[in-house]
């Protein structure tokens, strides 16, 4: 499987992508049934942001020392950070994906200034970051699946994991600034 993967990565990047993606406006449109998924009491949707928020913070402390390691050398430590640092997104997106099928997404209960002026455009940069990000890291994943570890600088892991790592972590703490908003300050 690694051999064959090895030279379908930009592809099952694409895959994984358009998957990932169609997943999350589907549910956001509303274009995945509710009856799909199994019911739950309002308290555990209640709850889901805000297990969400934690899930993005232990995401930013497994990013950030997944960062650390590589710098050290530590790839082995490097590698187990950032396979948790997928694992907690996973977590994060089945959650989020299972809350807004079922309950739909939250309002801004703010002041409509603040909306118009603030919030929007934050979320949108926001979204538009996680957007970029998912391919970035399926991108560097897959390189990681597929090659050896001593072959992995001779590739763009190096390069495009800078990359994918800076766009989620803004992408994560963007999204605690969007909870916050919501559930915290209106």
């Amino acid at each position: 499987m690694d051999l064959q993967a090895r030279y379908r990565v930009p592809a099952l990047t694409g895959l994984l992508t358009a998957v990932s993606l169609a997943l999350v406006f589907g549910a956001v449109l509303g274009a995945i049934p509710r009856s799909a998924l199994p019911a739950a009491p309002a308290s555990v949707l209640g709850a889901i942001p805000h297990a969400n928020a934690v899930v993005s913070a232990l995401a930013i402390g497994t990013i950030v020392g997944g960062i650390r390691a590589i710098r050290r050398g530590d790839v082995a430590r490097h590698r187990k950070l950032m396979l948790s640092s997928f694992g907690l997104f996973a977590l994060f997106l089945v959650l989020y994906l299972y809350r807004i099928t079922l309950a739909g997404p939250t309002d801004f209960t703010g002041p409509s200034v603040v909306e118009t002026y603030f919030y929007l455009p934050f979320l949108a940069v926001h979204i538009l970051l996680a957007i970029i990000a998912i391919p970035a890291v399926y991108y560097v994943l897959l390189l990681a699946y597929t090659y050896p570890v001593s072959e992995l600088p001779s590739t763009n892991h190096p390069r495009a994991g800078k990359v994918a790592a800076g766009l989620w972590l803004i992408s994560f703490s963007m999204g605690i600034a969007v909870y916050v908003m919501l559930y915290l300050v209106w």
